[in-house]
């Protein structure tokens, strides 16, 4: 059992390490860069320029890092500056259509129809507030403790849901909703035993006679069998 805890600790104290350095870089980064010339770049090319500085930044660092140490620093920093933080690494899985944020340490998504809680954490709930406001305000809204609930949409469609206190009880609630790249057919359906050939046929019959249909269930077997 002693083994275990001595294993476990050393662990423990360099994850905490590397996020004082995350932090340390992400702070020299902002007073690094040039919001003048921020401002006149764009997509690619603005990245390229923030990751030099990132890089240059890393290599400066007393504390020696690995070689994945130091690529992980550079993206969740990169993430940080111009994207949706820790967000950005679930939004590159294509398998998640669901996301819910129950405070800055507990984050949730649906694979395949399963709900499962991941790794990911926001540093605290100032932090996860920011991410939202981010959110949000690339769609020309707000929230705060005037409108604690607001509705917004990602870049690629997916839907938001965020609540914030004094609505939200336990700290800042978020739901997102995405919108998969290949949708279900009913081939699929058959495949998965959703459907039974009978009932594939009655469907068929309502859709080519236009006849409306209610389609009800959880949320996200609805949407991803529309």
């Amino acid at each position: 059992m002693r083994s275990g805890t001595q294993t476990a600790k050393p662990e423990v104290n360099r994850q905490h390490q590397f996020e004082e350095i995350k932090r340390r870089i992400h702070g020299k980064l902002v007073d690094k860069l040039d919001l003048s010339r921020v401002g006149e770049l764009k997509g690619e090319t603005l990245t390229r320029e923030i990751r030099l500085v990132v890089e240059h930044l890393c290599d400066a660092e007393d504390t020696l890092l690995n070689r994945q140490e130091r690529d992980r620093i550079i993206d969740e920093v990169l993430d940080e500056v111009l994207g949706l933080g820790p967000l950005e690494l679930i939004l590159k899985d294509p398998k998640v259509s669901d996301i819910l944020i129950n405070g800055p340490k507990n984050i949730y998504v649906e694979k395949g129809g399963r709900m499962q809680k991941t790794d990911v954490e926001f540093r605290d709930g100032k932090h996860l507030l920011q991410i939202i406001d981010r959110i949000v305000s690339k769609v020309g809204r707000r929230v705060d403790e005037t409108c604690p609930m607001v509705d917004a949409r990602l870049e690629d469609g997916s839907r938001v849901n965020a609540i914030i206190p004094p609505l939200a009880l336990d700290g800042a609630a978020v739901s997102i909703r995405r919108f998969g790249s290949n949708p279900l057919k009913l081939e699929d359906l058959l495949n998965y035993k959703a459907f039974t050939p009978e009932m594939v046929m009655l469907l068929e019959g309502c859709i080519k006679a236009r006849l409306n249909m209610i389609i009800a269930g959880v949320p996200v077997l609805v949407k991803r069998r529309c």
